[in-house]
């Protein structure tokens, strides 16, 4: 199965204009997104996907933005799972990639995706190995039975769109949102000159800033309290890990939320309001049962 060029030509122009549309919201500050009360009324936030089409079509229809103009949408970590093509077993998650691609392009001012690592492994050819399988390479298996030849051009044409995703988003009364936060801020410093300035070659390597804070999972007390400090943040919320339960408050600072099968949960914030971490969890709602 191999696109018409037609559809191939299609896809690479909305991945030229969600790249553009990254860089040219006016809420965006370096690789930051600053919303306020003006530009956002409220903020649906998802987390992990992986290729789980059932969870994401969910999530569009909850968002609702055509009928709702002032709510943003936040999505993070599409890649590496979810269906596979029956023959070559490649993954299928570059169609979820497109669609997110798609969104942004609609809606350049109101749909941020965050980069995550997965994401990151796909800009920089890092392997992901998961249940004996190395991710990476069966993505680029999807991407070569849907695009054949073209495989090379689309390539170039989603990382160009990667390379250009922010980072977090941040609300005006002490909320972050990013994919994770980075290990042992409260032992060393983290170089946050990451969110102020355009990626560099040289920050898309495993020891880098940008490593460290897309694959964090230290979950301590201390290292939360130390980077939303670092952030001017009082809450943080992620994704990056699984959950039974479809979110978790690992500490007084932190929740993580998950999207992943059926345990899927969101949550909508509202935009310009001071919010405890209480707050926030009691506006979690599950996917499913919506």
């Amino acid at each position: 199965m191999v696109a018409t060029i037609e559809y191939i030509e299609r896809v690479i122009d909305t991945f030229a204009k969600a790249a553009k549309a990254n860089t040219s919201p006016s809420t965006r500050r370096g690789n930051v997104i600053e919303l306020t009360t003006d530009s956002a009324k409220e903020v649906m936030i998802t987390a992990d996907l992986h290729g789980h089409r059932k969870n994401f079509n969910q999530i569009r229809q909850i968002a609702n933005l055509d009928g709702h103009p002032q709510r943003h949408l936040i999505l993070q970590e599409v890649c590496h799972g979810g269906p596979t093509y029956p023959i070559s077993g490649g993954c299928m998650s570059h169609q979820m990639l497109e669609d997110v691609a798609a969104l942004k392009a609609k809606y350049p001012d109101r749909v941020h995706f965050l980069l995550s690592n997965h994401e990151l492994a796909e800009l920089t050819d890092y392997p992901i190995v998961k249940n004996g399988k190395m991710l990476n390479l069966m993505f680029r298996f999807g991407l070569q039975e849907m695009y054949g030849p073209a495989t090379d051009k689309i390539r170039e044409a989603f990382l160009g769109f990667l390379r250009t995703l922010p980072l977090a988003v941040r609300f005006p009364e002490g909320v972050w949102v990013s994919h994770t936060l980075p290990e042992k801020v409260d032992q060393r410093k983290f170089k946050t000159d990451i969110f102020d300035r355009p990626l560099r070659d040289d920050d898309l390597v495993e020891d880098s800033a940008l490593f460290g804070f897309v694959w964090g999972r230290d979950y301590r007390q201390e290292n939360a309290d130390a980077f939303a400090d670092v952030v001017q943040a009082e809450i943080l919320i992620h994704g990056h890990e699984p959950s039974e339960t479809g979110f978790a408050t690992p500490n007084t600072r932190q929740v993580i939320l998950d999207c992943t099968a059926d345990r899927a949960k969101y949550v909508i914030l509202p935009v310009g309001q001071r919010l405890t971490q209480e707050d926030v969890v009691g506006r979690i709602k599950p996917l499913a049962g919506r």
